[in-house]
């Protein structure tokens, strides 16, 4: 059994590949075949992906892939004060424009 990746590279247990669809990147532990294609498991997400949809990429690229995610904003006081102004800004709803008149439908009992 051969898994080739989008470009035809031969991939097999231990290189490095990145995901077309997500991009996510990882090392591969297992290959597989079914009557479905041909299939390399990720270290990183533990998924299996059809060879076609990776790419076959070099140590110094999944190390520069892998470590590019952008870090999560430090949560302080000032940004959750900040955030809950503006939800509360959006909650507010104008009920001067609501017809309450007898033609409603009446509540159910």
């Amino acid at each position: 059994m051969e898994v080739t990746d989008a470009r035809g590279k031969t991939i097999l247990k231990g290189f490095y590949v990145r995901y077309s669809g997500t991009g996510n990147v990882g090392k591969v532990t297992d290959l597989k075949s079914d009557e479905n294609g041909t299939w390399a498991k990720m270290d990183t997400t533990e998924l299996w992906y059809q060879g076609q949809y990776l790419e076959v990429i070099d140590k110094a690229r999944y190390e520069k892939l892998n470590h590019d995610e952008t870090p999560e904003p430090e949560e302080t006081s000032d940004n959750k004060e900040k955030v809950n102004k503006k939800l509360g800004k959006n909650k507010k709803i104008k009920l001067d424009d609501v017809d309450m008149s007898s033609e409603l439908c009446d509540g159910g009992g």
